[in-house]
C-alpha cells in the first residue's frame, strides 16, 4: 500500500474554488477537520486546516497550517504524520514561506520554500538531501496558499462543463491543475442538508489514480466555500474525506431546511 495512499497530499490538492467575490471568505481562527476513509467503511485518518494572522519579517500574514494523521487499523501498516504550513499576504493571498514535512508509510520529506514576489523566484530548502536551489517560477502559489487564495473567488456565474486551469507550485516545480465544473447538488449530510457546487479535478492516471476523473469534490455554496465531500477512485480502493467539524467561519454556515 505505500504510496498508494496520499491522504493528506490528495484532500490539499483537490479542495479549491475559483472567481473573485467582494464577501469575506475566511479570517483568522478557521479551523475545519475532516475525516478520511478508504475503500468506503475503513477508517483512515484526519486532516485538519487552521488559519491564524502572524507578523512575518514585518508584514501582516495569514499562517494557515494543514495536518493530516492515520488513525485505527491503517496506522498498523501505513503510518502517515504530515505538517504543512503557509504564510501568505492578507492582502493579496501570495506566499511568502511554505512548509512541508510529511512522513507517508516511510515516505519522507521535509522541505522549505521560500517566495521572493518581486524576483519570480522559489529558494527551495531539501533538509532530508541537504540541497538548496533557486527557481524561477512566475506568479508563485503553494499547495496550500492556494486553496485559500482561489477560494475568495465567485464561482456563481459558471456553466456546467466549464473549466479552470492554475498553476500551482509543489516541491521544485509548477503544476498545472485543472478543475471542472459539474453543476450544484443537494447533500445530506451530519449538519444537515447542504447545497453545493460539484467540481472534477483532472489528476495524472497511472500510479495513484485509476483515470482523470477520478477526483470528485463538493464545496458549499454558500460565502464561505468550504469543501464538504471528496471521493476518489485509486489504483487500489478508494478515498472518501468529509467534513467532520468546523469553528471560525467568516459567515453563517448554510443549512437547507425542508
Amino acid at each position: 500500500m505505500k504510496k498508494k495512499i496520499f491522504f493528506i497530499s490528495l484532500l490539499f490538492f483537490s479542495i479549491v474554488t475559483f472567481g473573485q467575490e467582494k464577501t469575506e471568505v475566511f479570517k483568522d481562527g478557521e479551523w475545519l477537520k475532516f475525516k478520511m476513509s478508504y475503500s468506503g467503511f475503513l477508517k483512515a485518518g484526519n486532516a485538519t486546516l487552521s488559519l491564524k494572522e502572524e507578523d512575518l519579517n514585518g508584514k501582516k500574514v495569514l499562517h494557515a497550517t494543514g495536518k493530516g494523521w492515520t488513525t485505527g487499523m491503517i496506522k498498523w501498516f501505513f503510518k502517515v504524520d504530515d505538517d504543512y504550513q503557509s504564510y501568505f499576504d492578507k492582502k493579496t493571498g501570495k506566499p511568502y514561506l511554505f512548509k512541508r514535512k510529511i512522513d507517508e508509510g516511510g515516505y519522507k520529506k521535509n522541505r522549505q520554500i521560500t517566495f521572493n514576489q518581486d524576483n519570480n523566484t522559489a529558494y527551495v530548502q531539501d533538509f532530508i538531501k541537504q540541497k538548496d536551489s533557486i527557481i524561477s517560477v512566475k506568479g508563485p502559489q503553494d499547495m496550500i496558499s492556494t486553496f485559500y487564495f482561489l477560494r475568495s473567488y465567485n464561482t456563481k456565474e459558471m456553466k456546467m462543463g466549464e473549466e479552470i486551469k492554475v498553476d500551482m507550485f509543489f516541491d521544485d516545480k509548477s503544476y498545472p491543475f485543472k478543475l471542472r465544473f459539474l453543476g450544484y447538488e443537494m447533500l445530506k449530510t451530519k449538519f444537515g442538508k447542504v447545497r453545493t457546487q460539484k467540481f472534477q479535478p483532472m489528476v495524472q492516471a497511472g500510479r495513484v489514480f485509476k483515470a482523470q476523473e477520478s477526483v470528485t469534490v463538493w464545496i458549499t455554496a454558500d460565502d464561505n466555500k468550504i469543501p464538504i465531500k471528496m471521493k476518489a477512485s485509486l489504483s487500489v480502493g478508494s478515498l472518501r474525506a468529509e467534513l467532520e467539524a468546523y469553528k471560525g467561519l467568516a459567515n453563517p454556515f448554510e443549512i437547507v431546511v425542508d
